[in-house]
């Protein structure tokens, strides 16, 4: 089972479509596969990891690493055992943050509802087989990496990815969980592709899910999606409560108008 979470793997090998695309550029491609090289790294990586991780030589990673590092999106560690990002790349974080306009919308909305609940409040972004939480309102029981941006859980077993999947046809929800490698996060987690499904039509009937241990044991969560102009949906609030303090149901009847209410506001309506 997982124990943590984690970005996708770092190398993502070119389309047909892309190394036919005549404005594609395959050096930028490289240089974004070895920064990606870092999503599952837990240790400064060496050169020879970072060519593996982008899946190009050690010749073509020693050029790119080099450029990288000298225009500061890849630094030494501060004991040269290898190559950390480099503080650059905050700068990039922060202007997707500050310059989207869901983000923008929703800020003030979940800073309300976490005031309300008094419990952890997520806003996670729709990005296939998974959801990257772009915003994280703590309550008083987290860990260092549950207050990090930018960590993503799948689509097929998290409460916003149930919400999500809820607003899209049949089709296209069971294609998402089919095409994912749905490998538990606990003893709870759902990996049936039946079973996934009747808890995605569950959540849609009800307009919200209530994913239970599906990534943490002992967690609790409500998942509402967001939806775009279109009505497509681009997001979900989640909102996290321990199984110490709530039962399942108490947490729902506490918890789901007010998160439903906050995805109204910031949804398309």
């Amino acid at each position: 089972m997982r124990n943590t979470l984690r970005a996708e793997s770092g190398v993502r090998y070119l389309s047909d479509e892309q190394r036919a695309d005549p404005l594609f550029t395959n050096s930028i491609a490289r240089a974004m596969q070895v920064l990606a090289a870092f999503h599952h790294a837990d240790r400064p990586l060496s050169l020879a990891d970072i060519a593996q991780g982008a899946g190009i030589d050690r010749s073509a990673a020693q050029r790119i690493v080099h450029t990288l590092r000298s225009l500061g999106y890849i630094r030494r560690d501060a004991e040269d055992r290898g190559y950390l990002p480099g503080i650059r790349i905050l700068d990039h974080t922060l202007d997707f943050l500050r310059m989207d306009p869901l983000i923008q919308r929703a800020t003030p909305v979940i800073l309300e509802l976490r005031r309300n609940v008094r419990e952890r409040v997520d806003l996670s972004l729709f990005d296939g087989q998974r959801v990257v939480y772009a915003a994280r309102m703590q309550s008083k029981r987290e860990t260092f990496y549950a207050t990090l941006v930018g960590h993503s859980v799948p689509t097929f077993c998290s409460s916003g990815g149930w919400a999500i999947m809820a607003r899209l046809s049949e089709e296209e929800a069971s294609a998402i969980v089919k095409a994912s490698d749905r490998m538990p996060f606990t003893p709870r987690t759902l990996t049936d592709p039946d079973h996934i499904m009747e808890e995605v039509a569950a959540t849609r009937a009800r307009g919200y899910s209530i994913a239970v241990e599906q990534i943490l044991l002992g967690e609790v969560a409500i998942g509402v999606a967001v939806t775009g102009p279109q009505g497509r949906p681009v997001a979900a609030i989640h909102v996290a409560g321990s199984l110490s303090e709530w039962t399942a149901q108490d947490f729902s009847t506490r918890v789901a108008p007010l998160a439903l209410e906050a995805a109204r506001a910031i949804s398309h309506i």
